[in-house]
């Protein structure tokens, strides 16, 4: 399963799976691959999203973030400034790609590039598929419920996962498999168009994905989310059309509320619509210089950095 994959305890975490699903889509062990300057990201630049100035707009600025497919946004309102610009200078050094490492498979974000960038890509993807998947609904229905107990266990035993992260990637797990199971994977032509357009935005990325993640340093945190942002959005748009996953629907159905706050510590209850099956769980908000952030999210991006956990956490 996934490094850290959790779809919990944010809106953002649904597009994880999404992602995992390219793998067995594209069938990894089957697409392996051998192994500029930064935009202008001027905290002034006009249309920037401000942090969250309430404990449930923590969690809804970060879910416009990702209805706008705005990666570079998304990084900006989900940690606090400070923490922001340490981690585009760690970018440049190599010592961090955070938020990429929030997503399943995200150790796997270049070799995919490249699989998706190499000469017909889609050809190859689809011989691949053939050979594993076509017609074979049974055998994908058998491998969907062995990601789901092996992701489940998988968050149960890792201990950087909260009491509350556990119980929303169990919920999402669950709903998520459900969804897969009766989706038709196995269809060839659905799989024809899913891999020709996620082809074409991978090459229209102009990510090397053969380079590995050196490319990624190279062009800095800003110009890596800018490009990447396009690509997800092709796939969230794929998986919508071709396999009705609508990520959109489940953003726009969520729900926030306050259970509690005491001084600059809260907790949230989020509620969402997942594939069909209603989603509810907690979340814990901090406050750090007047604004509100998800305290995973702040301590994820700390702990990329090698810095301590945010106050309270």
């Amino acid at each position: 399963m996934p490094s850290r994959d959790a779809l919990p305890p944010t809106p953002r975490r649904h597009a994880a799976f999404a992602f995992a699903l390219v793998a067995l889509l594209a069938g990894l062990a089957g697409c392996r691959q051998p192994a500029g300057v930064e935009a202008r990201d001027d905290a002034q630049a006009a249309g920037e999203p401000v942090p969250a100035a309430r404990p449930v707009d923590a969690v809804y600025v970060l879910r416009d973030r990702l209805l706008a497919r705005d990666g570079v946004g998304f990084a900006r309102v989900a940690v606090p400034p400070a923490i922001h610009a340490d981690l585009r200078r760690a970018w440049r050094d190599g010592r961090s790609r955070w938020p990429l490492d929030e997503l399943p498979l995200d150790a796997r974000i270049p070799a995919m590039l490249a699989a998706l960038q190499a000469p017909d890509a889609d050809r190859r993807l689809m011989a691949t598929f053939r050979r594993q998947f076509a017609g074979a609904d049974a055998d994908i229905d058998q491998a969907v419920r062995t990601l789901m107990v092996f992701g489940s266990e998988y968050v149960q035993r890792d201990p950087g996962y909260s009491a509350d992260e556990r119980d929303h990637a169990a919920q999402a797990i669950a709903a998520v498999g459900r969804w897969a199971i009766a989706a038709p994977l196995d269809d060839p032509a659905r799989a024809q168009r899913f891999f020709s357009v996620l082809s074409a935005a991978a090459v229209r990325s102009g990510i090397d994905g053969k380079a590995g993640w050196p490319a990624f340093a190279a062009l800095g945190m800003t110009q890596s989310l800018n490009r990447l942002s396009p690509f997800f959005a092709t796939l969230l748009a794929q998986l919508r059309q071709q396999y009705g996953l609508d990520i959109d629907a489940s953003l726009r159905s969520l729900h926030v509320s306050l259970v509690e706050q005491t001084g600059d510590r809260a907790r949230l209850r989020l509620q969402y619509t997942l594939a069909g099956t209603p989603i509810d769980t907690l979340a814990t908000a901090v406050r750090i210089d007047g604004r509100w952030y998800l305290a995973d999210y702040v301590q994820s991006a700390q702990r990329s950095l090698g810095a301590a956990p945010p106050p309270g956490r």
